[in-house]
């Protein structure tokens, strides 16, 4: 009896492939990213007063505290939305803050940070240690991450 060497009908199944190794860069975290500008506000003071500090301080969004705790946020689209309903003098941020707002560690990936972003539908991310605020990520900060290798046309 005789033997016939058959190939394969696939030519990569005789021989298959060794798993390939990809180089895959490390999801950024939180803390090389943040930012430490922080403005902190108390919830009784008038909103106009808190708007202009966040004007003059260049800020998308102010953190509402008590004491040591962080009790809100205040972002450029609650001012917004408060401006829209019409501000008396007696407005206050406690008003128009956004209660609880959602945090995250500095040590957690810039990655989940976008993920909160985009199902929570907010722009600005208190970074919290234990409970102490140090730091914010905003989307602006994000969209940093993502482009920094990046540059404009023409440039």
């Amino acid at each position: 009896m005789k033997f016939a060497i058959v190939p394969p009908s696939r030519p990569e199944a005789a021989f298959p492939r060794r798993p390939e190794f990809r180089r895959v860069p490390a999801v950024p975290v939180a803390r090389k990213h943040m930012s430490r500008n922080l403005l902190s506000v108390a919830p009784h003071l008038p909103l106009t007063d808190v708007a202009q500090r966040m004007v003059a301080r260049e800020v998308g969004a102010a953190l509402v505290a008590e004491g040591d705790r962080l009790v809100g946020i205040l972002t450029e689209r609650d001012v917004l939305r408060a401006v829209a309903k019409g501000i008396g003098e007696d407005t206050t941020v406690a008003d128009w803050m956004t209660p609880d707002p959602e945090t995250m560690t500095p040590d957690e990936s810039t990655e989940h940070a976008a993920v909160l972003m985009i199902h929570g539908g907010f722009r600005h991310l208190p970074i919290m240690e234990g409970q102490e605020v140090v730091g914010m990520l905003s989307i602006r900060d994000l969209m940093r991450v993502v482009l920094e290798d990046s540059a404009p046309r023409g440039a």
